[in-house]
């Protein structure tokens, strides 16, 4: 490997973020999407994407550079499709999954979404769920693929500290991210596979589709991945965040995560080796207990509390974090979640106390603050 790759990654970051619109009264999934996206101010509206959900809308951020520059565009895309989805009769809702009821589960009118639908079959009628995808630079997919397989081991932390859709059918479903658990039924979805090169990957997913498990290229799901569109690694563990200060921690960590192992890879140190089966059980106990319990480290194969592992992981890629001027932002970010929970922790307190009507409204009051 050329030793001025990793130093010369273009470290930019932006977000995907997908929402729910959801009726005021009852709480279920409403399948209008395209009243939304008209809606929004054209400069905003080309800021949308089409989901696969009519029930849903996508937002995506410029390329930044500064979590200040994030922060605010995150907020502006908020607030302007929060202000349509009250235009058309819904309401915004940053939450990781559908929380009541989806009476309209088709998808939108789009060839590509029919076609998914036949290839997956009934899996493709599952309810909405809704992430948020971080996109951090990089110069070309061999560094890439290293970099999606030195995360393999720390995802898991992200995944429990984003962990943002404990409700479904009303109730509390006892997981923190019913979203990953939903997702689980999906092919080609999951933990990015230990990859050496671009030319791995490749044969990889060639394999994969000549199975039949995957349509095409563009169903590479993986929570890590080579961005099919951009010159990114697209982390896509997370669930969509309650706020935007909390998507912004995310895409900090994400950040320092890639810096630390593309910087690892140009020094040639050797990648962590993960056994799938652990890596697996990290994730579903992430999913499970988000930040409440113990977090299973993959690579030694034993469970520590959970900010434990947080506090490890932070104070690994300060260098990172320090070099993007984000540890501030990162260490007041993990003391607010610290004393508040992550957003499954604050669903259920609202649940608690204001019941599930309650808490929709407080979390769409919430969502562009």
């Amino acid at each position: 490997m050329d030793p001025d790759r990793a130093a010369a990654v273009a470290l930019t970051v932006g977000v995907e973020e997908e929402f729910l619109l959801l009726d005021p009264n009852t709480g279920e999934n409403l399948p209008v999407a395209e009243k939304v996206l008209a809606g929004l101010p054209e400069p905003v509206r080309r800021r949308s994407r089409r989901e696969f959900r009519p029930s849903m809308v996508e937002m995506v951020t410029g390329v930044c550079t500064a979590t200040t520059e994030l922060t605010g565009q995150l907020l502006a895309n908020r607030r302007s499709v929060a202000e349509a989805a009250h235009g058309a009769g819904a309401v915004l809702v940053p939450i990781g999954a559908t929380p009541v009821a989806e009476r309209f589960p088709e998808p939108a009118d789009d060839p590509r979404f029919r076609a998914i639908t036949g290839h997956y079959g009934p899996i493709a009628g599952d309810p909405s769920v809704c992430g948020c995808h971080v996109h951090v630079g990089v110069p070309d997919e061999d560094l890439a693929v290293e970099v999606c397989t030195r995360l393999r081991g720390d995802l898991p932390i992200i995944q429990a500290l984003a962990a943002n859709s404990p409700v479904f059918e009303g109730a509390d479903t006892g997981c923190a991210s019913w979203r990953c658990v939903q997702l689980e039924r999906w092919p080609s979805l999951g933990p990015w596979p230990h990859l050496r090169s671009a030319a791995d990957y490749r044969r990889t997913v060639e394999a994969l589709i000549a199975s039949g498990a995957m349509m095409d290229d563009t169903m590479v799901l993986w929570w890590a991945r080579p961005s099919a569109s951009f010159p990114t690694v697209e982390v896509r563990i997370a669930d969509v965040c309650p706020q935007a200060a909390d998507t912004v921690l995310v895409a900090a960590l994400v950040r320092g995560l890639v810096d630390t192992a593309a910087r690892a890879a140009e020094r040639g140190t050797p990648a962590p080796v993960v056994p799938d089966v652990l890596l697996g059980a990290a994730h579903w106990n992430a999913a499970r207990t988000g930040l409440d319990g113990t977090l299973l480290d993959p690579v030694t194969g034993r469970a520590r509390p959970a900010w434990d592992a947080v506090a490890e992981l932070v104070d690994r890629i300060g260098p990172a974090l320090r070099r993007h001027g984000d540890l501030d932002l990162v260490t007041a970010g993990l003391d607010r979640v610290a004393r508040e929970g992550t957003g499954a922790a604050r669903q259920r307190r609202l649940l608690a106390g204001a019941g599930l009507s309650g808490m929709l409204d407080r979390l769409a009051a919430a969502a562009t603050d």
